[in-house]
């Protein structure tokens, strides 16, 4: 069992940034997968972002690529999604998912475990 925390989430201007981060508990972190999606009102959920246990293995959507960054810290049990330049088209609510079985990176039916989201809002 994994629980999973996100905060940092909030209102911000076009072209500003935000730090997401997640905390997690319950499991092994460095043993598994972390991700980042998302969910606009009215669009079906969108994989953001995930790193690897160790954290050299990153994976971006197009969307995103070259604006955000993925980090984890293990020690700390925290993942965190660094977003910079952000866009109108970025608000969503935004949700951290741990991926134990390591597969299926960018799709969300393989990630095991999800916290309860927390809203980004860019205003244009």
């Amino acid at each position: 069992q994994v629980q999973l925390v996100e905060s940092g989430g909030g209102l911000v201007q076009a072209g500003g940034s935000l730090r997401l981060s997640c905390a997690a508990s319950g499991r092994t972190f460095s043993s598994y997968v972390m991700g980042w999606f998302r969910q606009a009102p009215g669009k079906e959920r969108e994989f953001v972002a995930c790193i690897g246990g160790s954290g050299v293995m990153t994976f971006f959507s197009d969307s995103v690529k070259g604006r955000f960054t993925i980090s984890r810290d293990n020690a700390k049990n925290t993942v965190y999604l660094q977003m910079n330049r952000l866009k109108p088209e970025d608000t969503a609510v935004y949700n951290c998912a741990a991926n134990i079985r390591n597969r299926g990176l960018m799709t969300y039916g393989y990630y095991d475990y999800w916290g309860q989201g927390t809203q980004v809002t860019v205003s244009s």
